[in-house]
């Protein structure tokens, strides 16, 4: 079973593009978000898709599966999830010894920006970055499958 340990923070600035590595479009649907698992199916760059199953989160913790599927069932499960879909870029950025990735959200959430950090321990050190803003692990308002339903900038802009 694979664990996915993440913490998630708004980003101030543009510092970080200086720092970017690797850049990919990431179209994503929710098939199912609830209490037990939330099932998504991503396109990369419109080449390549992916389902993912997660569990709950536990602290900044949970189980996570991904699966490659093909790209024309990917695209068929993508349509099933209208209107719960995301768009943004996702730009890779390497700071302290770990990989950052700074999502910049499209539609109906342009202008929010947000980056995530995977660890390989809950407890492991992150040294942030100085663009790092206010963290947002554990407000649900800034998940994914969250922002899949509610259009918008979470507390306040677009």
């Amino acid at each position: 079973m694979g664990i996915e340990i993440e913490r998630k923070f708004l980003v101030r600035g543009d510092g970080w593009r200086a720092g970017v590595t690797g850049k990919a479009h990431l179209r994503q649907g929710y098939l199912s978000s609830g209490a037990k698992a939330t099932v998504r199916v991503r396109l990369v760059d419109d080449a390549r898709a992916l389902l993912t199953l997660k569990g709950p989160l536990e602290g900044i913790s949970r189980a996570e599966f991904e699966y490659d599927v093909p790209l024309a069932d990917g695209r068929a499960l993508l349509a099933m999830a209208a209107p719960n879909l995301v768009e943004k870029t996702r730009y890779r950025v390497p700071h302290a010894g770990l990989e950052w990735v700074v999502d910049v959200f499209e539609g109906a959430h342009a202008g929010l920006v947000l980056a995530e950090v995977e660890l390989a321990s809950p407890d492991e050190s992150v040294t942030l970055p100085a663009w790092a803003g206010p963290e947002v692990t554990r407000d649900d308002r800034y998940a994914n499958a969250s922002l899949s339903r509610v259009p918008g900038v979470p507390g306040g802009g677009s």
